[in-house]
């Protein structure tokens, strides 16, 4: 098993944690722009919450 079939598998796991972790990295990115593009931002986060593990578990 390579490593990215092992990051997806740990993703698939624990993926209410991944979501969280994405939510406040957006919210990192947000601020540290002054709050310029927070749509934008806040597609970025949805679309790859929807991406990783079984769902996405974060609305």
């Amino acid at each position: 098993m390579g490593f990215m079939d092992k990051a997806k598998d740990m993703a698939d796991k624990h993926d209410e944690q991944v979501d969280q972790g994405l939510e406040k990295a957006g919210d990192q990115i947000d601020a540290r722009t002054g709050n310029k593009h927070s749509d934008q931002i806040d597609k970025g986060v949805d679309q790859a919450q929807a991406r990783t593990g079984a769902g996405d578990t974060q609305q």
